[in-house]
Formats: structure tokens, C-alpha cells, sequence
């Protein structure tokens, strides 16, 4: 940042009263300053076992990595971190959850020490007016952002922030308070949605788990009748998702795997396409159709 543009952002600061001393304003203003207009990322991130395998999601991932610009840091909507209330994750080390049971030790054994940014979290605090985002200390990366990140960014240098989801906001809402976010794309950050857009697990495939590709006819037709609305700008209809029928229905009966979606298509601004990737059904009833809005 020029110094004449620090000075003038330190004036502006100390006119409106904001008490931050001038180390503090620094970092926030040289690590988030305006950059290029960074794309849009949802995954779909599957089994916790991606975290560990190499495979065709882990390998589409890592190609998504690679088609877009490197962030000064991301921003995480999971599916697995639901709240009363909205939060950001503000601690400087956030640990690495294992919000799992029954697996190999290996999975639990792996740490992705990324840091945090109470700067960003601060900023994100700050910024949104649409519902009170609160500060947590207590939660950390569960496995919906660090089993994709870790394929993305193995070198775990890129500062990762989580926001919540309120579980008492309705997918309307949800959408609205995603589009406040929208300005941290011209400062660097990447904004990640985790997720599934079809994700039953009562309803999974046992006996073909690991058959890629197999889903079932419900499953299928739901997945593209999503693509379909978003290729069209539906974003409407896919709002009142539970409106869609019964494939629909039966795809996303709890709501936690589908919102990260309308937190990214959210962002989509009339001139951007969406270019789909990791486009398959697995075990019956989970689809890891991802897509970059660019």
C-alpha cells in the first residue's frame, strides 16, 4: 500500500472515532487490500475419507486450486458447523476437528495447521449488517473445509476463517447475509461453500460405496435439475429448494449440505459463469457436484 493511501485510510480510522492502534490497521489494510475479483468456490466434499485418499474429487479439487489466482485468505461456509446464532472463528491457530466417529486412526491422526486471521474476522464483524456475526474462539477448521483445503493448499499458508450456520435462519436469509459478503472478493479472499447438493445418508448404497458414479434415479434427477437452475439463474427457485418435489426432497432432507450453496451462488454477479467439475454420484444418495463462479 502507497503511504499517502495508509495515512489517508489512518485519518478516515481516527475521524470516525475507531479506537485501533496504528499496527493494527496496517495489517488489516495491507493483507486485505483491493485485489482482482477473486472467483467463487463450492465442493462438494463427500466422505471425511477424501481427507486421506487420492482419488478423482481430490485431483478435481486440486485442478480448481490451480484455476484460480492464489487467496490472501478463505472463507469457509461448512456444513458442519451449525449454530444459534452467527459466528466467525477469530482465533489466530485454529485447531483441527475431528468431527467424525468410526474411522481409520490415520484420518484422525491428520492436522491441517493453517492459520486463522482475527483480522478478516474482524472485518466480517464489521461489515455485515443484515444479522450480528459474533466472534468464537472455541471452534476451529472442521472437516468440510480442511479435508478439501488440504488437497488445495497442502502447504496450509493461506489464513482459513469458518462462518456458521444458523440453523434458525431460513434459506432466504441465509442467501441475503451471503450477498454481504460479496466485497471481500475484491480484497483477496476466497470464498469457499462445503457441502453437498445431494447428501441422504439414510438412504446410502451400502453395497456400492465404492462404486463412482452410481446414483440413484432420485438422486440423479435432483442433482441436475439443480445444475439446470443454476446454469438458468434461478437462484428463485433454488432458494425454496423444498419446493422442487420429491427428488428434492429426498436429497437434501435437512438443510446443513445444501445451504453452503446458496452462500456461493449468492455471489454470482450477472456476467459470471459457473463451470461445474467433480460432477458424480457416489453410493446412491450423495452427488460431489462442485462448481467455480468466474
Amino acid at each position: 500500500m502507497k503511504r499517502r493511501k495508509f495515512l489517508q485510510t489512518l485519518a478516515a480510522a481516527s475521524a470516525a472515532g475507531v479506537i485501533m492502534n496504528t499496527k493494527e490497521l496496517f495489517t488489516m489494510t495491507e493483507k486485505f487490500g483491493a485485489t482482482d475479483k477473486m472467483p467463487v468456490l463450492f465442493v462438494g466434499h463427500g466422505s471425511p475419507m477424501n481427507a486421506i485418499e487420492e482419488n478423482e474429487f481430490t485431483e478435481g479439487w486440486r485442478k480448481a486450486g490451480e484455476a484460480i489466482p492464489k487467496p490472501n485468505a478463505i472463507l469457509a461456509i461448512s456444513a458442519h458447523w451449525e449454530t444459534r446464532g452467527t459466528f466467525v472463528t477469530a482465533m489466530k491457530e485454529p485447531p483441527t476437528i475431528h468431527d467424525f466417529g468410526g474411522f481409520p486412526q490415520e484420518l484422525y491422526n491428520v492436522q491441517y495447521p493453517a492459520p486463522g486471521s482475527p483480522e478478516l474476522a474482524k472485518e466480517v464483524t464489521q461489515n455485515v449488517k443484515k444479522t450480528d456475526v459474533r466472534p468464537d474462539e472455541k471452534w476451529g477448521l472442521d472437516h468440510g473445509t480442511w479435508s478439501v483445503v488440504r488437497h488445495i493448499y497442502p502447504k496450509a499458508d493461506i489464513p482459513v476463517v469458518q462462518l456458521s450456520l444458523d440453523y434458525y435462519r431460513t434459506p432466504e436469509e441465509h442467501y441475503a447475509l451471503a450477498k454481504e459478503l460479496s466485497w471481500l472478493r475484491k480484497k483477496g479472499v476466497l470464498i469457499l461453500g462445503s457441502g453437498n447438493i445431494v447428501h441422504n445418508l439414510r438412504m446410502v448404497a451400502w453395497d456400492k460405496i465404492e462404486e463412482i458414479g452410481y446414483g440413484f434415479d432420485w438422486a440423479n434427477e435432483a442433482n441436475d435439475k439443480v445444475k439446470s437452475l443454476i446454469i438458468n439463474h434461478d437462484h428463485t427457485s433454488l432458494i425454496n429448494y423444498q419446493s422442487l418435489g420429491t427428488a428434492m426432497k429426498l436429497s437434501a432432507p435437512t438443510p446443513e449440505h445444501y445451504l453452503p450453496l446458496l452462500y456461493t451462488l449468492a455471489l454470482q454477479e450477472k456476467d459470471e459463469q459457473v463451470s461445474f467439475f467433480n460432477d458424480k454420484p457416489v453410493a446412491g444418495s450423495l452427488t460431489m457436484t462442485s462448481l467455480i463462479i468466474a
